[in-house]
């Protein structure tokens, strides 16, 4: 260490080096918006090299879930049903189970000390990487519902309703998502909710709602995705009631800004401990 005159350092040098043994002062905190769009576009470059090949397989499940289905259910109501509900499906597997797992390994690996040095609000942290998953959704989830209505004769005139449904599903089921994997004490255990998660929404979602059980159905009503399954559905008739898809369109809505809020809270609550 090299010693310095005090005679030839610039005026104020010696009373900031004073004030430096204090608390130094940090800079503000970045606003909500330019935060989320950062955290978005980190997330959606990351989940790009990640999650493709995942993506492929959410895909291709979905319309494989459809083919077996197709000798089973019967023209009308029950192919609507399997069809809405195989499209949703995509969105499940990736916005629910892969958001547990990344928040889930996330949390067991220390990487949420990175996101709590950086000075952004938690809610960008939690909507930025909802929103990149939920994105990765839109291709899977077109190209689902197109062969769907192809595979079952059903009317495409309605499939515009999809720039609705992905995102307000994508939402409810990303923000249920990333409350799993960052309550679960463990990564695995993050991963086998998450798993648990999906599963529900492939049988509750995908199966006619008619054949199930009383108590099935109820568990059904629970379940995020089971609104975008609904309002999408719907849309597949004749003359869909539109009073009715806004209506499932709203409560998957609600939901999914209580799922984010929680999810929010419970990122708030994994970065101090």
């Amino acid at each position: 260490m090299s010693l310095v005159p005090a005679d030839v350092l610039p005026d104020g040098v010696l009373a900031d080096g004073d004030s430096a043994s204090g608390a130094a002062e940090l800079g503000p905190r970045a606003r909500l918006w330019p935060a989320l769009g950062a955290v978005y576009r980190a997330q959606l470059s990351r989940a790009r090299v990640a999650r493709i090949p995942l993506l492929f397989v959410a895909t291709f499940q979905s319309v494989g879930i459809m083919i077996l289905m197709r000798g089973v259910v019967d023209d009308g109501g029950e192919a609507r049903a399997v069809v809405a509900g195989s499209a949703v499906l995509v969105v499940a597997f990736v916005a629910l189970n892969l958001l547990a797992q990344y928040f889930g390994q996330l949390r067991g690996s220390g990487g949420l000390d990175h996101y709590a040095t950086l000075p952004v609000p938690p809610a960008a942290v939690v909507l930025g990487a909802a929103g990149a998953y939920a994105s990765f959704t839109v291709p899977g989830t077109v190209v689902t519902a197109v062969s769907g209505c192809l595979l079952f004769g059903l009317p495409l005139a309605h499939l515009w309703v999809l720039v609705a449904v992905i995102p307000l599903a994508g939402a409810a089921l990303a923000g249920l998502g990333a409350a799993l994997g960052l309550l679960a004490p463990r990564p695995e255990l993050a991963t086998l909710l998450g798993q648990l998660g999906m599963s529900a929404a492939l049988l509750l979602g995908v199966l006619p709602a008619d054949r199930m059980p009383r108590a099935v159905q109820l568990a059904r009503d629970l379940l995020p995705s089971t609104y975008g399954v609904e309002a999408l559905a719907r849309t597949f008739g004749d003359h869909p009631d539109w009073a009715f898809v806004l209506g499932d369109l709203a409560v998957c809505a609600a939901v999914g800004v209580v799922s984010l809020a929680v999810a929010t809270w419970a990122y708030r609550r994994a970065a101090v401990r």
